[in-house]
């Protein structure tokens, strides 16, 4: 029988998850990260920026930076469409987007459902992986977001707003 996973800074089990699609595969998201979703719209670029920064909106008088998850994870074929979405997340009490494929449903999961994320290696950074939910036939690459968006991420986000 394979261990649950443990980790002791972010506690994975009993929680509720904002499920995603990124390409052909779904992400899970902490739902209290998840401020709310809506549909993607023009945003107003910044000179400079690396590409997976598509730009800032104005969400109620705040500068909220956009960032194409679909770009950060090298995914090609990155179209916009009705289906395109944008989650505003609030990490590390900064308010970002990020822009996904879709957004499927909420779910919990109780333990026996989560489990460790594989060894990649050296040449692949899974640190912001928290561990890998199933659920039915689905498995959901559940994502620690702030884990993801590297301090030079919110140092690009600051000079941004």
């Amino acid at each position: 029988m394979q261990e649950t996973y443990e980790k002791s800074d972010q506690n994975v089990h009993g929680t509720e998850w904002l499920t995603l699609t990124l390409g052909d595969e779904e992400y899970g998201v902490a739902i209290l990260n998840v401020q709310e979703i809506r549909g993607y719209e023009t945003v107003t670029k910044i000179a400079n920026a690396p590409d997976f920064i598509k730009g800032v909106i104005n969400l109620r008088g705040e500068i909220v930076p956009i960032i194409d998850m679909r770009i950060k994870f090298g995914l090609s074929n990155v179209t916009y469409n009705a289906l395109t979405v944008v989650i505003v997340l609030n990490v590390a009490d900064r308010i970002i987007g990020i822009v996904v494929d879709g957004v499927s449903d909420v779910i919990s999961l109780n333990p026996e459902q989560i489990r460790e994320a594989p060894e990649m290696g050296a040449a692949l950074n899974t640190e912001y992986i928290l561990g890998m939910g199933t659920i039915d036939d689905r498995m959901i690459i559940l994502v620690d977001i702030a884990k993801l968006m590297s301090a030079e991420d919110m140092a690009l986000f600051d000079r941004a707003a």
